[in-house]
């Protein structure tokens, strides 16, 4: 079992597969696993899958269709953990214009929902989810003879709004396809001189409110989510009783360069609108494939 693997569901997958041309050129096996990192406010995050759904450049669709929906709490993957939807199917090798998440989302029932740290639960409605699905274009290809396996991050501090008026909670998701194979992780502290300082506005005794955000390169100035330069990825912060230390992860980075801020605004922080919210120095790191990176944010001007 892979270590990206929480919980593996294979049983009652029906494959109803149309136009499979691709076999003439031979066929590979195909995992695909869903996954997220810590929200603030939120103590599940739960969709409902019904299937996967992938194209193959000049083919039809297709379809890997769940006899039973699949309810996955995206939260309960933190931490560089994953939820398999679909493992080592047999597809049809090359490359693939899209893959699609078919998901069941509808604004007045709770087949996804969210459930908030006061202790309620609103409807999560994802918009066209149950039409459309969660599309990712381009980035897959199924060796032939070989095998793939891919995660799909949501990230959720960027992608649930609540709009006014209504009960139910929007998800608006920022996706990323990343190769399982080729991914590292990023973990680390942030001093609790940094969530005390002037104009923070995080929640200093859990840690809520405040995050480390994570660039793509070498970035000399962080942007937040709804602005210019926004992030790739963030992490929250959270305490940690037995280190006596504000800790944070980000997994599913691709191999490559990085640039790490941690920010004590991040709770003012909302994915469709630029809050100019202050970030720390930035730092830049490496990810290598299959390893932990440890970026530390230590007492300001220390």
């Amino acid at each position: 079992m892979r270590q990206i693997v929480i919980a593996l569901m294979t049983a009652g997958l029906s494959a109803a597969i149309a136009g499979c041309g691709g076999n003439a050129q031979g066929s590979g096996q195909l995992s695909v696993a869903v996954a997220d990192a810590p929200v603030d406010g939120a103590t599940a995050v739960v969709v409902k899958f019904s299937g996967v759904e992938i194209k193959a450049r000049d083919e039809a669709p297709v379809t890997y269709d769940f006899a039973t929906p699949r309810t996955v709490d995206l939260l309960a993957t933190a931490g560089g953990q994953a939820f398999v939807l679909i493992d080592d199917e047999e597809v049809p090798s090359g490359d693939y214009e899209y893959i699609r998440l078919k998901v069941i989302s509808d604004r007045d029932t709770a087949d996804s929902y969210i459930d908030l740290e006061d202790g309620s639960r609103a409807n999560l409605f994802v918009p066209s989810g149950s039409q459309s699905g969660l599309k990712l274009n381009g980035g897959l290809a199924v060796p032939d003879g070989g095998v793939r396996s891919v995660v799909v991050d949501f990230d959720l501090r960027h992608s649930i709004v609540k709009p006014e008026g209504q009960a139910a909670y929007t998800l608006k998701p920022v996706l990323r396809l990343v190769d399982a194979e080729q991914i590292g992780l990023v973990r680390g502290s942030v001093d609790a001189s940094r969530l005390s300082a002037s104009g923070c506005t995080g929640d200093i005794n859990t840690g809520a409110g405040n995050a480390v955000y994570i660039y793509t390169g070498t970035v000399a100035t962080p942007g937040d989510a709804g602005g210019s330069g926004a992030p790739l990825v963030s992490g929250t912060l959270h305490y940690d009783t037995v280190l006596d230390e504000y800790r944070y992860v980000v997994a599913y980075l691709p191999a490559g360069t990085y640039t790490a801020a941690f920010s004590c605004q991040a709770g003012d922080d909302q994915p469709e609108t630029d809050e100019a919210i202050a970030f720390s120095a930035p730092i830049t790191f490496t990810v290598v494939a299959g390893q932990t990176t440890t970026v530390d944010f230590a007492a300001a001007g220390g």
